[in-house]
């Protein structure tokens, strides 16, 4: 299984999943034209993807999904509020066409091509939100993004995953010195918002499986209130307090925000 993150952050996300029968997209927040420019860069083939799923309905995730599934008639996976949520939202200037619509619920494992699929329910201030649980040749990768506070589903997930794609949004002392106005600041400390980089940090270190965790990559970093290597280091000092070795157990990786990074053989 093969791991390619093409956006992670406010700009843009979009990560590509893939086996030697069978690609899947989560996410597609990046221009039509940025995306097909990148996956040509790869010399990857559009034909292969099977499915798009979504996480949720913020532009940011979803501006390139109706273009991209119109044209290649990719089908759609995410869930009843999540389409609606697409529908409505008047910055999609094209939307997914229902032949293509596919509705799942959370914790009903459903397949694309070679995947396994769950989803289940993430805090986030809009509706019907997705983590996802994917499982291909005997891998387990979990992807959590725009997570508000941590959940028991959240927890049980991480303590799957072989290879897991979390979100470390912002470092609070940043973001509480910095030049957001003070009700967006709230939205992103809310229950509602974003994670920080030390409840990230004590997420995975309370909750991942040492047997099993062989990666993990921070997502979905804020360009004005969080680095790379603050998020990396923070979590980092939690989990080696914690007994993982970094230098030989896993690999602990800050996705860059508007540039590919991958291929990644997991």
């Amino acid at each position: 299984m093969k791991f390619i993150s093409l956006g992670s952050g406010s700009s843009g996300n979009c990560y590509y999943i893939n086996t030697a029968n069978t690609g899947i997209i989560i996410d597609l927040g990046l221009g039509i034209r940025t995306f097909k420019k990148l996956y040509k860069d790869y010399g990857l083939s559009l034909a292969e993807i099977q499915g798009i799923l979504v996480t949720h309905n913020h532009t940011d995730h979803t501006k390139a999904i109706g273009p991209l599934s119109n044209e290649f008639h990719i089908p759609v996976y995410t869930t009843e509020a999540v389409h609606e949520g697409m529908m409505k939202n008047i910055y999609l200037s094209k939307k997914v066409h229902p032949s293509e619509k596919r509705i799942i619920c959370h914790y009903e494992t459903f397949e694309i091509g070679a995947f396994r699929i769950t989803a289940f329910p993430v805090p986030h201030d809009s509706h019907g939100n997705n983590g996802y649980i994917i499982e291909a040749e005997g891998k387990t990768l979990v992807l959590i993004t725009d997570i508000g506070h941590v959940t028991e589903e959240i927890k049980q997930a991480i303590s799957k995953a072989e290879h897991l794609i979390v979100e470390s949004n912002y470092d609070l002392a940043m973001l509480e010195s910095g030049k957001y106005p003070n009700h967006l600041k709230r939205r992103i400390k809310g229950p509602y918002g974003h994670i920080s980089n030390t409840e990230t940090a004590e997420l995975l270190a309370e909750n991942l499986n040492k047997e099993r965790i062989k990666n993990i990559w921070l997502c979905h970093l804020s360009e004005e209130n969080n680095t790379p290597e603050l998020a990396r280091s923070t979590t980092k000092a939690a989990l080696t307090e914690k007994g993982f070795n970094l230098n030989t157990q896993l690999s602990l990786i800050s996705l860059p925000r508007r540039t590919p990074y991958g291929i990644i053989e997991v």
